[in-house]
């Protein structure tokens, strides 16, 4: 099964910038997409951003033109570059995949990561006023 390993959260004040990379192994040759969501306290979770084995991308509404999905297929890890950080921003930032599939928005992340794929543990990103 594969394993997902999140990093690089942590404190900034608004405006600021983070980069978040998940790590992940065992996974199997073919389809596949991978994202970020994130869940607030007393919030549902939110999908942030996905990215397809064909290298294409989709942001949410509320961190489109902010946040930007990468990859790096050589070290097998999955990049978040938070830029103008804001205090909503605050939230517990996850990594998912999910095998065999081609496309994947972030409103479908959460739901179809949850049913077929796999989560990271989370990390952390505070952003102060």
């Amino acid at each position: 099964q594969a394993h997902l390993v999140e990093s690089g959260g942590g404190s900034v004040q608004s405006g600021g910038s983070l980069r978040l990379s998940c790590a992940a192994s065992g996974y199997t040759y073919g389809s596949y997409c991978m994202g970020w969501f994130r869940q607030a306290p007393g919030k549902e979770r939110e999908g942030v951003a996905t990215i397809c084995g064909d290298g294409s991308t989709n942001h949410g509404d509320s961190v489109k033109g902010r946040f930007t999905i990468t990859q790096d297929n050589a070290k097998n890890t999955l990049y978040l570059q938070m830029n103008n950080l804001k205090p909503e921003d605050t939230s517990m930032y996850y990594c998912a995949a999910v095998e065999g599939w081609s496309s994947l928005s972030p409103d479908n992340l959460v739901v179809v990561t949850s049913r077929f794929g796999v989560w990271g543990q989370g990390t952390q990103v505070t952003v102060s006023s």
